[in-house]
């Protein structure tokens, strides 16, 4: 399986200039008939000018934007992976648990908890440099989303479908989710290795203490993010502002969630790790980041292409000779060279 890539995909967004250029020229074709009106009655005028073609300007716009999206792609250098190498570099090795329980919803950290852990994530891997990393989403269970891998860009998308219906029994069993984590790791490896807990820490199921001493028996530390205020605040059933309803209980009442932080904090301190309150608009990353950089760093086999094949100079020979066919296709009919089809 080849890898497939742009090694320029800013460029890309000349396509949005696509979209522009095809309203310029239906204006400036509207002017025309306008203009042409003003003259005089249109099938009387085309007959005093036999020679002109209503639709080979067009079909020379439409080469025009085809040549000019293919120049776009050769622009953005698209590549093929050609050779897949076993490379060795200096990481670490880290897993991040993600809460999903229906508490995660709660709008005390603008727009929702989840939302914000989910920002907090992607900014996280975008800091990675050599490091492993996977996710295991739990509310009353616990599951893996992305097994230990360096391949952050599988891992951002991943992360991006991730919502509260992906457990369906509620609860926040983070014990579950550190004896996971721990089975997640890899088995031979001699690499420091890291639980980054992302929670409010209400309603906790399970022996989280059993999980944290084997953590630390292992040597894995735990480091844990606190989503929400200890005020406590309601969880919303639905997004409409006008009709906004939330979650009751058995009896009715509202069911308040608040950020459990001594729970979270003492997992940290039995993990060997440390907690961080996300209520700061980076949470408290720039720390979190700072101390997995500290952690001993082993040398660890990636597999990655290292020679890519240049696929644009077949993108702009097409784009040439769509413009070459364009300049020798005139706008107006040619009793001596006349292709019909487009007459």
């Amino acid at each position: 399986m080849q890898l497939f890539r742009f090694s320029n995909p800013d460029f890309l967004y000349l396509f949005l200039l696509i979209p522009v250029l095809i309203i310029i020229y239906i204006i400036n074709e509207l002017r025309r008939r306008r203009s042409l009106k003003r003259l005089g009655d249109l099938n009387l005028i085309s007959t005093l000018i036999p020679e002109d073609s209503r639709i080979r300007p067009a079909i020379k716009f439409v080469l025009q934007l085809i040549a000019f999206s293919f120049g776009i792609i050769a622009l953005a250098r698209p590549q093929f992976g050609s050779k897949l190498e076993e490379v060795k570099k200096q990481g670490v090795e880290v897993i991040i648990a993600l809460d999903v329980s229906n508490s995660m919803l709660a709008e005390d950290i603008q727009p929702d908890r989840l939302t914000r852990a989910k920002q907090a994530i992607s900014r996280l891997v975008d800091n990675l440099d050599n490091d492993k990393i996977g996710l295991i989403v739990f509310a009353g269970d616990a599951y893996t989303q992305i097994p230990i891998t360096n391949d952050y860009l599988s891992a951002k998308m991943f992360l991006a479908g991730i919502n509260t219906s992906m457990v369906s029994r509620q609860g926040t069993d983070i014990g579950s989710a550190i004896e996971l984590a721990i089975r997640s790791f890899g088995q031979k490896t001699t690499a420091s290795r890291a639980i980054i807990i992302i929670s409010d820490g209400e309603n906790h199921e399970g022996n989280v203490k059993q999980a944290c001493e084997k953590a630390a028996e292992s040597g894995i530390r735990i480091y844990t993010i606190g989503m929400g205020l200890p005020q406590g605040v309601r969880i919303p059933l639905n997004e409409n502002e006008y009709n906004r309803d939330f979650r009751r209980d058995n009896d009715g009442n509202f069911v308040v969630t608040r950020l459990n932080e001594q729970m979270l904090a003492d997992i940290a301190a039995a993990g060997g790790g440390k907690y961080y309150r996300a209520n700061s608009p980076n949470m408290g990353l720039g720390y979190l980041l700072s101390h997995l950089d500290q952690l001993d760093k082993v040398e660890m086999e990636y597999r990655v292409y290292t020679e890519f094949e240049e696929q644009f100079p077949v993108l702009v020979w097409i784009a040439f000779g769509l413009l070459v066919f364009e300049f020798i296709l005139i706008d107006r009919k040619n009793r001596w060279f006349r292709i019909r089809l487009f007459d």
